[in-house]
């Protein structure tokens, strides 16, 4: 159903753009096998209409023009549609290099070095790329392991409501959960869902490792705004428990815990093989203390201890 979509919008956008005068949806229909098996009318103009709504929400400028019998007629100009040309110098082109190769164990590296081909082929410089050899001395990685990262990526994109099941850190089974996906991002490894969550009504994030089964799209338009991409940044990180105005004292075990090292803003040994470390302290790090087990004894605050302690007892009791 999917592919037969596309190349209906395909054949439509030819049409519009191969056209030196308006079209009526008359003429469309007949030019287009898709529009010809429509059981009707009144299936055939619910079908253009969405098509021609699809075709502009991806950039299309589709002009509509009424000839001197008052028919309504579509066409996209050329010039309207051709982009730019690409100009880009070699610290721009480097940086794009590097960026196609952040994709490379992932599913995007085909659509990341098309894109870097396409680019190169219009002009871009290729010898502009210090990283581009073999034994480059930067060679970014985001690896990609979870089934869930390419339908949710496909969903931010798209703008489509999701619905997936997903297992807290401290609860025993998964829940079914309604999502309008915002943005993905990686933060610690790990990669992190932002969207709004229409049961609890209100922006949650959810790490992609407790998604279970499939992600599966649901009809419809947002119900929530989307807020910009720093905004929703800043969000994945304040519930991963970045950027805390407070801080949480915890001890850690000697050798253990290195994710937990890297925050800390002070660390001293308190001896008997433990270590006290001060943490900033925001949304989620209980259920990211949860992880270190045994290697971790939260000090305080009192309300994150008792946190920390309910989400134990729960993992325990599951």
């Amino acid at each position: 159903m999917a592919i037969a979509k596309a190349e209906r919008l395909m054949n439509l956008a030819l049409c519009l753009l191969g056209t030196r005068r308006p079209l009526s949806k008359r003429e469309l229909r007949g030019s287009i096998e898709a529009y010809l098996e429509a059981g009707n009318d009144e299936s055939f103009n619910r079908m253009f209409e969405r098509d021609k709504d699809d075709l502009r929400e991806l950039g299309l400028v589709i002009e509509t023009v009424e000839n001197l019998e008052g028919e309504t007629g579509y066409l996209a100009r050329r010039d309207s549609n051709r982009l730019p040309p690409v100009s880009l110098d070699a610290e721009e082109a480097a940086a794009l290099g590097l960026a196609a190769k952040v994709w490379q164990q992932a599913r995007l590296a085909g659509a990341a070095s098309g894109a870097l081909q396409k680019l190169r082929a219009g002009g871009m410089p290729e010898a502009g790329d210090p990283y581009e050899g073999q034994h480059s001395a930067i060679e970014p990685r985001i690896p990609v392991h979870e089934a869930a990262f390419e339908p949710l990526m496909l969903a931010c994109r798209d703008r489509r409501p999701v619905v997936f099941e997903y297992r807290k850190s401290n609860a025993a089974r998964p829940e079914p959960r309604q999502v309008e996906p915002w943005a993905l991002e990686c933060w610690r490894g790990h990669w992190y869902l932002a969207g709004y969550d229409r049961d609890r009504a209100a922006e949650r994030v959810f790490r992609l490792s407790r998604i279970t089964g499939k992600v599966r799209s649901r009809a419809g338009k947002y119900t929530a705004d989307v807020p910009d991409v720093v905004t929703v940044r800043e969000t994945v990180a304040a519930w991963a428990g970045e950027g805390a105005e407070r801080s949480a004292l915890i001890r850690l075990r000697s050798g253990a815990g290195y994710p937990l090292r890297a925050k800390a803003t002070a660390v001293r040994e308190v001896g008997d093989g433990w270590d006290e470390l001060e943490i900033p302290y925001g949304h989620g790090l209980d259920a990211w203390l949860v992880e270190f087990g045994p290697d971790v004894v939260v000090v305080g605050p009192a309300d994150l201890r008792a946190d920390v302690v309910d989400r134990l007892r729960a993992v325990a009791q599951g």
